[in-house]
């Protein structure tokens, strides 16, 4: 981000305001250029002490704890408003910090977080926080929904605002209130949401705010006074998580790790739409998605016809500066994810893959580039088709009928998102109700949508964000037998 503004915010946000922290303090540089974007504050475990107590304080005494659901969904949507109100601001810091195209950040990054807490705001008004049915024994009872308590939510840097969205939202929806932790390599535009908090009038240690790396992040996980914990990040950083909260019997959702497929039946049309969507659903935020549909599976009698026009669109796409206008794939976050998809890609080509796209590092770039690659001939028992790489990779498979093409993308200890491509819409729904994998999208790259319930099968999760189901995970169920 070229010549970009230095944001600064010193301490944790606690209590509707910002207070010291006793921790270090966190330089965050852009993964373009390496130029420090700004400064945030480190929280200890104290701090997150201190950040806990005030949510508790709120959930149990402030104004949140008396409010109605009508008045929630209102807080919510002008959630939402401020937001919207700074979409520049936002999508140009998100861009800077992460990475992503600045074209693509209005729609990646500000309309998914948009979308997300305005679909929750809908929903709450109507939403059946108390019932009364006939009890078996006579009589009735009332079945209660209540919050779950103090949430603790922890948020990657790929998608910040989007993936904060989805835990604040529906916790918000519930009654809940929350200590938010984002990543190190990304908490400024998270920083930036307390503006938003406070033009909304939410209270005062509703939303609490601790910036910090692991250390920050456990004695959020592991404090008496969190009653849930909502993790979005990697697979082994999912498992200490569960194993953490399994330990003190705490209520935890984990949205984790993915490999996900695009099933292209040998009935499709090769056409733009179909390329295009291919291309999106791997390169989108230069690859760094969970949900990315980074294993490609084409039928083996139409393999070149629809690999060779994949390959050139990948090859066409423009590497560049993240601020720039034109710029389609921009850097991974960092050195060390750049050397690790290239060692990956390394051992791909030395296993038998080939290359027809990128497979290289893009001269004339000071920061983490990666080459949008593409694969071909390689085997789902390839690491390469396997792991998640969270970064411009795709790998391109070859099937012979719909039972192997599914066999395929159901062989993995992933199951987060998918796709299957047809011209008949019907066969391609068939095909994906036998797919293991929390949602599929017909003849689109879109991996969710936004009042429905998105999570992941297998590996890929526990528990579900969005929709009903999102806000339910955020209740406990009380009866009272009248």
């Amino acid at each position: 981000m070229k010549g970009c503004t230095l944001y600064e915010y010193e301490g944790m946000y606690v209590s509707g305001k910002w207070s010291p922290t006793s921790g270090p303090e966190i330089e965050v540089r852009s993964p373009a250029s390496g130029e420090v974007l700004g400064r945030v504050s480190e929280a200890t475990a104290s701090d997150v002490g201190v950040a806990v107590e005030a949510a508790r304080a709120a959930l149990e005494h402030g104004p949140w704890s008396r409010s109605t659901p009508t008045e929630r969904a209102a807080a919510i949507g002008a959630l939402a408003d401020a937001i919207e109100s700074r979409t520049k601001v936002f999508a140009d810091v998100i861009s800077a910090e992460v990475g992503s195209p600045r074209k693509w950040t209005p729609f990646g990054q500000l309309a998914t977080t948009l979308g997300v807490y305005r679909s929750c705001a809908a929903i709450v008004p109507d939403y059946e926080f108390e019932a009364k049915r006939p009890s078996v024994m006579g009589g009735e009872v009332l079945v209660r929904r209540v919050p779950v308590g103090v949430v603790g939510a922890i948020v990657p840097w790929n998608a910040p605002l989007f993936t904060a969205a989805l835990k604040m939202a529906p916790a918000l929806a519930a009654g809940c209130t929350i200590v938010l932790k984002p990543s190190p390599d990304a908490p400024l535009g998270l920083s930036m949401l307390s503006e938003c908090i406070e033009e909304a009038g939410i209270p005062p240690g509703v939303i609490n705010i601790v910036s910090g790396g692991v250390d920050t992040g456990v004695a959020l996980v592991s404090h008496p006074g969190v009653d849930k914990v909502s993790f979005t990040g990697s697979t082994g950083a999912g498992k200490q998580i569960g194993a953490a909260c399994a330990q003190d019997v705490r209520r935890v959702t984990l949205e984790l790790g993915g490999k996900s497929a695009a099933v292209v039946l040998d009935d499709v049309v090769v056409d733009s739409k179909l390329i295009k969507g291919l291309v999106t659903g791997v390169m989108a935020n230069n690859g760094q998605i969970c949900a990315a549909q980074t294993r490609i599976l084409l039928p083996r009698s139409r393999y070149d016809e629809i690999l060779e026009p994949f390959a050139a669109a990948v090859t066409a796409m423009r590497i560049g500066d993240p601020a720039e206008r034109d710029t389609e794939v921009g850097p991974v976050i960092n050195v060390a994810s750049r050397d690790r998809i290239e060692t990956a890609v390394a051992a791909a080509i030395e296993a038998g893959a080939r290359v027809v796209a990128g497979g290289n590092r893009p001269e004339g770039f000071n920061g983490s580039y990666v080459s949008p690659t593409v694969l071909a001939d390689v085997d789902n028992d390839m690491a390469v088709a396997r792991d998640e790489l969270f970064g411009p990779v795709a790998v391109v498979i070859a099937y012979d009928d719909d039972d192997d093409a599914v066999a395929v993308a159901n062989d993995s200890e992933y199951g987060l998102a998918g796709a299957v491509w047809s011209a008949d819409p019907a066969r391609a729904t068939r095909v994906a109700t036998r797919m293991q994998t929390g949602s599929v999208s017909i003849n689109s790259p879109a991996p969710l949508d936004f009042g429905s319930p998105f999570g992941g099968f297998k590996k890929s999760g526990i528990g579900r964000e969005g929709g009903p189901e999102g806000i339910a995970a955020y209740l406990e169920s009380q009866s009272i037998i009248l």
